[in-house]
């Protein structure tokens, strides 16, 4: 049995992440954002950059999901764009340029990365 069953799921998932992550960054002045450790003076068009950018990943993860055959290198990159991702905001937060509630915030991003990382070791596909 392939892990199939595991990933699509998690691509929703990621879908869904992305889509509520999207917020905070569009409007970094609310709780979420906050709470996020972004900065509520950021200029709008860094905000709007940024939250379209994660939303296109909403995007390719639901159309991914969706898709009869999963293309196995969207996955890989993004496994290797969540770990990323996870990875940066922890050495932000190391510098202190970053607060533990971003750290928390990703939690869900390096999780998913590990997912598809398992996800794409099935050697029986």
């Amino acid at each position: 049995m392939s892990r199939e069953h595991v990933l699509r799921p998690a691509l929703w998932t990621a879908a869904f992440f992305n889509f509520a992550g999207a917020a905070p960054f569009a409007w970094p002045g609310s709780t979420l954002g906050q709470f996020a450790g972004l900065p509520a003076d950021a200029p709008v068009i860094y905000r709007a950059m940024t939250a379209l950018f994660v939303l296109l990943f909403a995007g390719a993860y639901a159309w991914l999901a969706m898709q009869p055959t999963i293309n196995r290198p969207f996955v890989a990159f993004g496994a290797i764009g969540k770990a990323a991702a996870f990875v940066m905001v922890v050495v932000l937060w190391l510098t202190g340029a970053v607060a533990a509630g971003g750290v928390l915030a990703m939690v869900g991003d390096i999780l998913l990365a590990l997912v598809f990382a398992w996800c794409l070791l099935d050697r029986r596909r």
